[in-house]
């Protein structure tokens, strides 16, 4: 006999925090999902309102690293607000491109404290709140990075790990009703993303010539399947990783065998 959610636990209840939300793909996240009639608070370590009034600002720096900080935020955020009833995890930063030798160990705690520890420490402050609750959904911001190689090496190494702990927790949490599950963005056209290409640490063309799709992702994409793995539509998943990355992964190899065919003229 199948078993039918609850309709009164829907996971569209309560609200939605979004880490990361000023800037971004969690900005465009929190902007879609408030356009979609949910309650949405963000944070952020340098707190900045989104143009969408809706949007719930946390005045507070929000450093995801800090387990403390983090443990009396999650409190204090859902005594003004109410319960979390979905988690966005897109808190992170990006490091410099390094030989290995040339990598500084303090950018690599950096990267790794923020990127992975971040991600695991709000998830579970979070995800155990929910567990109690019986429901919730969970969405981190993993990268394609950490499903292929590049000299980004503690920016690969966490969003590796942050595949892995999503997994890890949809197994622990998956019982008392809370879904976990992760987007793997490719190169996606955000500021940061722009600002790389305009001092030409990046060449778009690099960038977008082994996608299949022949070009970058708009933050808007990623944020929409970030709502469809929150929302009830994709109730019976949890566990998984799901790129959104215009067919980086599908066309990465193709360079060795010529590259990537173009469309036919017509």
């Amino acid at each position: 006999m199948t078993r039918q959610p609850c309709q009164h636990q829907k996971e569209t209840d309560g609200i939605v925090l979004v880490t990361g939300g000023s800037r971004g793909i969690g900005a465009a996240t929190a902007t879609l999902l408030a356009g979609q009639g949910h309650k949405v608070v963000i944070v952020d370590i340098l707190p900045e309102p989104l143009e969408e009034a809706a949007i719930m600002l946390w005045p507070e720096a929000f450093d995801v690293s800090n387990e403390a900080a983090v443990t009396s935020g999650i409190a204090a955020i859902e005594a003004a607000h109410g319960p979390i009833s979905g988690l966005v995890n897109a808190a992170g930063i990006f490091g410099k491109m390094h030989p290995v030798e040339k990598v500084r160990m303090e950018n690599w705690d950096r990267e790794i404290n923020i990127d992975l520890r971040g991600t695991f420490l709000v998830a579970r402050n979070v995800g155990e709140r929910m567990a109690r609750r019986k429901h919730g959904a969970i969405v981190n911001v993993a990268s394609v990075a950490g499903m292929t190689s590049g000299p980004i090496h503690a920016y690969t190494a966490a969003k590796a790990g942050v595949i892995q702990i999503t997994q890890t927790l949809a197994a622990e949490w998956g019982r008392a009703g809370v879904r976990v599950n992760a987007v793997s963005p490719g190169f996606t056209r955000t500021a940061a993303l722009e600002a790389g290409i305009a001092s030409g640490a990046l060449s778009r063309e690099r960038l977008v010539r082994n996608a299949a799709m022949n070009r970058l992702v708009e933050p808007v994409e990623v944020a929409q399947a970030i709502a469809w793995l929150l929302s009830p539509a994709s109730s019976g998943i949890t566990g998984v990783n799901l790129p959104v990355d215009a067919g980086f992964i599908a066309g990465s190899t193709w360079d060795a065998y010529g590259g990537l065919r173009e469309a036919p003229s017509n």
